[in-house]
């Protein structure tokens, strides 16, 4: 049973354009590969919007696109789209419903997004040469979280992930979980992510996949099992991105067989010169497979892992503690409780603030920082 598992696909810019007018030649490249597979999945990162809607307010951009992005996906042999990612509410209950109709006119698999959250965490069962796969698809807990009367995505939460993944185990001979989660521009995964997925691991999955950075990250095998902490963007045009590691990355080729899982990745470019995404050759692919042999050396040492993360707190911290500045003391706030000052925070603060403390990345960063500043003004934490 071979299974391949795309990151990112978000069609914007020039890859909008081409789609629009029906030209689907961004994914040429790499439809022989997802063609010679038993059954592909891609993560649709912006909801399609068929009918009028306005985008829910929250920090980031509001993505979308029109049904012929299905289309696309369809003509290039995918058979499923993952929903959990943080973009998938970005158009509120409209764009949910248009997602998933469309899905179901195009005859497209989705999972990790439904109408209200008992649609949205059900696991999808797929029967493949006479074996039966388990699919689980979650995210990051940021704008797109479904609720039990309001659609989105299933939210990463380890103890009713845990459950899933038992239950999927009980009902499947394979389970794939595949997380959309992580920090954006961060070529590695925090010590808790690492922590995390392992633990999905140890709770049954055969396999772990991961995206959502925007860049690739590497790959380890823990206790037999293949965890991937980061595809890369999949098809995302963006305006100044050429060359950097916004455009690389890699499919993952996952092969079920018996009791064994193996594995291979199949690296590319995407929307640089070309709005497309083009298979990597030759002198290309080794130079691609070098770097990420050095980023798993760093990911299969917790010390080195720990290392890299602290390096890059340091390199992050002026800006990620920006917003904590703002006067606050009681004769200020007394001035504000009387409406002599105005409130500092606005609804745009507080949604930021609330995105900062709700996902699981932000506070990967954040608290550790905050710690380290109160450490500074000799107000000792000591758990």
């Amino acid at each position: 049973m071979k299974i391949l598992v795309a990151g990112d696909f978000v069609p914007q810019y020039r890859v909008a354009v081409q789609i629009d007018e029906g030209n689907y030649s961004c994914l040429d490249e790499v439809k022989p590969c997802v063609d010679s597979m038993d059954y592909a999945i891609v993560n649709l990162e912006s909801p399609v919007v068929s009918h009028v809607a306005k985008p829910i307010e929250k920090t980031g951009p509001n993505l979308r696109c029109t049904e012929k992005a299905m289309d696309c996906l369809l003509n290039a042999g995918f058979n499923c789209v993952t929903l959990a990612n943080n973009h998938f509410r970005d158009y509120g209950q409209v764009g949910v419903d248009d997602t998933i109709s469309t899905c179901e006119k195009y005859g497209i698999d989705y999972v990790g997004g439904g109408k209200n959250l008992s649609e949205a965490k059900t696991v999808l069962y797929k029967d493949i040469n006479g074996e039966r796969l388990a699919i689980i698809n979650i995210c990051e807990n940021e704008w797109s979280i479904a609720g039990e009367n309001y659609g989105g995505s299933a939210p990463l939460n380890p103890v009713s992930n845990y459950y899933a993944i038992q239950e999927a185990r009980k009902q499947a001979d394979f389970v794939l979980l595949i997380v959309h989660g992580g920090i954006e521009g961060y070529q590695y995964p925090t010590p808790r992510m690492q922590e995390t997925y392992r633990f999905f691991i140890d709770s049954g999955a055969d396999s772990v996949v991961n995206h959502h950075q925007h860049c690739y990250s590497g790959y380890e095998e823990y206790n037999g099992k293949p965890i991937f902490y980061g595809l890369g963007n999949f098809c995302f045009d963006r305006k100044g991105q050429h060359g950097s590691v916004w455009n690389e990355g890699y499919c993952v080729l996952l092969d079920f067989n018996g009791e064994a899982v193996s594995y291979q990745i199949f690296p590319y470019t995407q929307c640089k010169e070309t709005p497309a995404t083009i298979p990597m050759k030759g002198n290309q692919t080794d130079i691609f497979n070098n770097k990420i042999v050095n980023i798993n050396t760093i990911i299969n040492s917790q010390t080195y892992l720990k290392q890299q993360f602290e390096q890059y707190l340091k390199q992050v911290s002026q800006f990620r503690l920006m917003n904590l500045e703002p006067i606050y003391n009681r004769f200020y706030r007394v001035l504000q409780n009387k409406g002599i000052l105005p409130k500092l925070i606005s609804g745009v603060s507080l949604r930021d603030w609330f995105d900062r403390l709700n996902c699981e990345s932000h506070r990967d960063v954040l608290c550790p920082l905050m710690k380290e500043k109160v450490e500074k003004t000799n107000k000792i934490i000591t758990y």
